[in-house]
């Protein structure tokens, strides 16, 4: 793969989406299942470069590579409870093209060496068998898999920065016995705001270690912003400057990134979600000014 100064820049972000994905009532007080829609509406409106590709569902056999397989069954035919804690068909037709998106962002980033994204949420808290947290399944773990069984990258790097910590990623490791996955989830490490300046300047080598990997998987998680209802410890400067290290130590070492919206659950009166929608608008904005 050429170096990253050797690679022609993109016109356009490549934006996996799928209304398919979307569910505007989950059933949850987690804003999550209709997001990707208001996003990319939000992205266009604000006229970043954005080029939106269509993506398809994962097989049940795709998700069955990261999960137990009774519980792949379990949760598409309403058996068993989703991460929003129900059984609506509503949800279990959206959640293989959530995973879909981010394989689809993977391979993409991959091919052209240096971004992609899949506008979705709700993967982290989904274990080798469990579903929780409004996350179903782990859409990172089922790349991590599909893209192995495809010969497409064998060593990748998952970054963590939503503001819980991923247990179900580290469990399907766990299960699966991975090797050549380097997970780093920063929920795990009870940070306040007293740590956010200190974070965001190890944050720069801490992307640069996984140079040589296939590809790195960023949850650029909107829940860690200070006023989020479920924690937080940054503010809404800090998280944009978070997205541009990201994004600009990867770029310096030749790493591709597919990253992911996570979660994000500030909402104003009326039931919106203005203040989560100016994370990721900021992130798509980094992303633009570093690869386009």
């Amino acid at each position: 793969m050429l170096p990253i100064d050797q690679r022609p820049k993109l016109q356009t972000v490549p934006v996996f989406y799928d209304s398919r994905m979307v569910v505007p009532d989950a059933g949850s007080f987690s804003p999550s299942a209709g997001k990707p829609e208001l996003v990319v509406q939000d992205w266009a409106k604000a006229g970043l470069p954005i080029d939106l590709r269509a993506t398809s569902a994962v097989t049940r056999e795709q998700l069955a590579l990261a999960h137990e397989p009774k519980f792949v069954e379990g949760v598409l035919t309403g058996r068993l409870r989703n991460g929003f804690g129900n059984t609506l068909p509503t949800v279990a037709a959206a959640l293989p093209y959530t995973s879909g998106a981010m394989l689809a962002a993977c391979r993409e980033a991959v091919a052209n060496g240096r971004v992609a994204c899949a506008p979705v949420s709700g993967f982290h808290h989904s274990g080798y068998a469990f579903a929780g947290g409004f996350c179903t399944f782990n859409g990172l773990m089922v790349a991590v898999m599909a893209l192995r069984a495809e010969g497409l990258a064998e060593d990748v790097a998952i970054l963590d920065l939503d503001q819980h910590y991923g247990n179900g990623t580290d469990d399907i490791i766990r299960r699966l016995r991975l090797s050549g996955v380097a997970h780093y989830t920063s929920g795990e490490h009870g940070l306040s705001a007293d740590d956010a300046e200190s974070f965001l300047g190890e944050l720069p080598e801490r992307v640069r270690s996984w140079a040589g990997k296939s590809v790195l998987m960023y949850q650029a998680g909107a829940d860690a912003h200070i006023d989020d209802p479920l924690g937080g410890w940054m503010t809404t400067e800090q998280l944009a400057r978070r997205d541009r290290i990201v994004f600009e130590a990867a770029a310096s070492v030749g790493l591709p990134v597919a990253w992911n919206l996570a979660g994000g659950y500030q909402k104003d009166s009326v039931g919106g979600i203005p203040a989560v929608l100016e994370i990721h608008r900021n992130t798509m904005q980094a992303c633009s000014e570093v690869h386009c």
